[in-house]
Order: structure tokens, then sequence, then C-alpha cells
């Protein structure tokens, strides 16, 4: 049990001043859980505790209380009652059987004007409990992100291995029938292996975003049309089930790019489940393919509603994401941070009639070769 006298509030006062403190003091009393004022009481005096301890909370959006501090011995409370003429913000409960000292406040107001000294401990204790609530409030603030994090990285991981664990669901389903062939068991087992490796190179990609680690990849010449084709006899089948066609405008053009196939692949999955996720009664994705002498450009056009104006300048944003009952906003993300560590880029728009078109240019040559032929010149022309 402490005397008003103690506190680290009036330390700036002189004898006098403490005694007509003293006298203004009331003394009240509290059960444990018993309320001393609630928010929207109106605020008429500041408190010292004399015995025991009182949680301050304040209501949240959600209408439940948060805790803002807990003060003992010694401390003071409800002080913004003292500088403004302001309903509680706040609930002050006893946490147990607690003695304080009351200070109504115009006599605290008096006392303020005529010791400049308690002003500033006025002052300095507000401050201090505004810096404690700001640090608690961010404590608070960023719990709630993290959870929600966990939340999306939750949902991307479950929308990214729902397509290859259908397709291995339904490979599997193939290969056990009794009248299977070899043949055919053999290809299921082909097919499984490679969502499985498609598993595998999602969750590292995830894990590679957590991380925060940069790309770290070499990227080597590979034939794009073969690659492409390739891909889109992959795809095919897993578009299929959404009732939508893979088709050709052009064939793809056997160049030499340069690129990290595992990497890349990413960037075609993703492109090509966004276009079906925004085509739900079926319809075909269009692939086109543009050579220049500096790079390869890619565009997948597909018949959906297009992209929603409030997107337009956020669409490669992480967690960016609208009108998808599972999307996460990592998927656009990626796949731009893909094409960059490739020397690459990536864009989209609208069609005026209807329907999205995303297009991604890939250099010709590796991003290094490139600057150093800048460096050393124009290089030239390429057949």
């Amino acid at each position: 049990m402490v005397a008003l006298e103690t506190s680290k509030l009036f330390s700036p006062l002189s004898p006098s001043e403490l005694s007509a403190l003293s006298r203004q003091a009331r003394e009240r009393s509290f059960a444990a859980g018993e309320e001393i004022f609630r928010e929207g009481d109106r605020g008429d005096g500041l408190y010292v505790v004399r015995s025991g301890r009182v949680e301050i909370s304040g209501s949240v959006d959600s209408g439940a209380r948060l805790v803002f501090s807990e003060v003992g011995p010694g401390e003071v409370f409800g002080e913004m009652a003292v500088i403004e003429n302001q309903p509680r913000s706040a609930w002050a409960v006893a946490r147990e059987d607690t003695r304080v000292y009351f200070i109504p406040r115009d006599e605290m107001l008096a006392l303020v004007a005529r010791s400049p000294a308690l002003a500033l401990a006025l002052l300095q204790e507000i401050s201090r409990r505004l810096r404690e609530f700001n640090q608690q409030y961010l404590r608070q603030v960023l719990q709630a992100e993290r959870l929600a994090i966990v939340g999306r990285f939750a949902r991307s991981i479950v929308h990214d291995l729902k397509n290859p664990l259908n397709i291995i669901g339904l490979t599997a389903e193939v290969a056990g029938q009794k009248r299977a062939s070899l043949k055919a068991r053999q290809q299921a087992a082909g097919h499984i292996r490679k969502q499985v490796e498609r598993i595998s190179d999602l969750i590292n990609e995830i894990l590679d975003f957590t991380q925060g680690a940069p790309a770290n990849f070499v990227l080597a010449p590979v034939n794009y049309g073969a690659f492409v084709a390739q891909l889109l006899e992959e795809l095919g089948p897993e578009a299929g089930l959404k009732s939508v066609a893979l088709a050709l405008a052009n064939p793809p053009p056997s160049v030499e790019v340069f690129i990290h196939p595992k990497r890349l692949r990413r960037v075609f999955y993703n492109l090509v489940h966004n276009a079906t996720d925004a085509m739900p009664s079926g319809g075909r994705v269009v692939f086109r393919f543009q050579v220049t002498a500096k790079e390869v450009v890619t565009e997948l056009e597909d018949g959906g509603p297009g992209i929603a104006p409030e997107m337009a300048g956020q669409l490669f944003q992480v967690f960016a994401t609208h009108g998808k009952a599972h999307g996460t906003g990592l998927g656009l993300f990626i796949c731009k941070r893909i094409l960059t560590d490739h020397g690459g880029w990536i864009a989209a728009r609208n069609l005026p009639d209807g329907g999205a078109v995303f297009s991604f240019g890939l250099p010709r040559r590796p991003p290094e070769a490139a600057a150093a032929a800048s460096l050393s010149g124009p290089a030239p022309a390429t057949p």
C-alpha cells in the first residue's frame, strides 16, 4: 500500500501542494472484478492506485474488449480526463481487491495550473501511456496480419495442389482397372510422376516466396516451340476437366530462348488456371506467338468477363485478387517475379468485346548477354 505523495506523478509537488492534494483526494475501494469506470462514462477525474491492480481495456470492432495495460500501486489511470472534458474511452476494472485515490478533475486542473513541473510530469505520463498503447496495438495488428498471411498461404497451397491431385486420382483410377493394358498402366505411371514433380515444384515455389529468397537459378538454351508443345500437351487434359479447350492461333516458334524450364512452366500453369477459372461454363484459351530480333512474345486470350477495373492497377501485386472464391493473389505476382528473373515482362489488357489477354515476353538472349551486347554496341540482325 502506497501513500499518495509517493506516486511518481506527484514527485514535482512541494510539501504544501502535496498536503493540499491529500486533502482533496478521496479514497475508494473496489472488489475484484468490479468496474471502476466504463467506456462512455463522464471523465470526472484521475485515479491513483493505492493497493491492488487495475486492468485498462477498450472495445474493438467485434465488440470484444482488448486489454491495453495493467496498473499497480503508485501508478495513475484515467489521466486523459484531466486534459480533455470528454467521455471515458476505456474500461477500468479491478483485477483484485483494490483501493484507489480519486482526484476530481477541477482540483487536478487547479494543481496543474499552479505547477508547471506537474503539468510536464502529467504530459510525460500521458505520452508514456500512448507509447505503450501504440506498441500493444502494433503487436495485435502484426499478429492478426501473420495469421491472415498463414491463412492465405494455406489457401494458396490447397488451390495449387487441387489440380495435380485430381489428375493423380483420375489416373490412378484408370490404372487400377482390371482391363487396363500394360501400355495404359505405363502411361498412367508417367502422368502420375509428372504430377508429383509438379507438386514438388509448386511447394518449392511457395517456400521460395515465404523465405523471400532471391531467385538463384541458371538459364539454359531451350527450343521454345518444343517446350510449349509439351506444356500444352500436359495442360490440355487438365483444362478439359473444366470444359475449356486450349487452341493455337499460330504454331509456337521453334527458336532458342534462355529459360529455367521448371520455373517458366509455373507461369503457363498459373495463367491457364486463371483463364479456366474465369470461364466456369467452359470456353477456349487461345495462344498466340510473336518473334522479334530481341524477344519471343506469348499471348493467352480467354473468353471470360475480363479484368475488373478496380484490379487494373494492382493485378501483379502480392495478395491482389478479385472475384475468385479461392483466390489468394499469389499466382500473378509469382508469374511476374519469374519473368522478371528471366529478364522478361508480363502485361494484361481487356478485349473490346469481352475477355482478357495476358502477354509476356522472354528475351532471346540471357539477361547477362543482352546487357553485354548493349554495352558493346548494336547486335547484328537476327534472321
